[in-house]
């Protein structure tokens, strides 16, 4: 094989990492958790009750990208999660990766992870740390966006009267993230 053969197999290998995102799918208390990585980081922490929609979902999210299932290079970052579900308080600390959102997404996102466990704000308060009082949709809409559940609490935000907004997925989860944070 000549330099450029040489050259050229190494720049498709690294093309093919770079679209790779690993997956696995484990338990949690509030069912199925799928962590997913890119070579930077978490891209996203799904929720769910079937493993097939969960995969769904990651495909919707990562068109065009190989996805690759590996257990064994995710099973500490699944270990993590669980934890996190069933004691908050020990906090989330994994790489991750948040180049899916738009700029206006990522620094709702931003905001998002800054807010203790434990501790909620409203649609509006959030648009308002943003300096753009009147977004408040524009954040839920961000909050929906979200791909990095736990990693990226949205949990966390609630409505102007403090009653649970629509989760992704499910108010139910939704109330029992709040119900463990707030036992702390």
């Amino acid at each position: 094989m000549n330099l450029m053969q040489t050259n050229g197999t190494a720049a498709a290998s690294n093309a093919i990492a770079i679209d790779t995102i690993t997956y696995a799918i484990g338990e949690s208390e509030i069912g199925k958790v799928l962590a997913a990585r890119s070579h930077i980081g978490v891209c996203a922490i799904l929720i769910g009750s079937d493993a097939d929609t969960l995969e769904q979902d990651l495909a919707n999210h990562f068109p065009g990208r190989m996805l690759v299932e590996d257990e064994a290079t995710l099973s500490e970052d699944l270990a993590a999660i669980a934890r996190f579900i069933e004691t908050p308080g020990v906090g989330l600390d994994l790489p991750l990766d948040m180049r899916h959102g738009t700029p206006f997404q990522q620094r709702v996102w931003d905001v998002l992870r800054a807010i203790p466990c434990g501790t909620t704000i409203t649609y509006t308060a959030l648009a308002r740390r943003l300096g753009q009082p009147n977004s408040a949709r524009a954040v839920a809409t961000a909050c929906a966006a979200n791909a990095i559940a736990l990693g990226i609490p949205c949990h966390r935000v609630l409505r102007t009267d403090g009653t649970l907004a629509g989760y992704r997925w499910g108010v139910e989860r939704k109330r029992a993230l709040l119900d463990k944070e707030a036992a702390l």
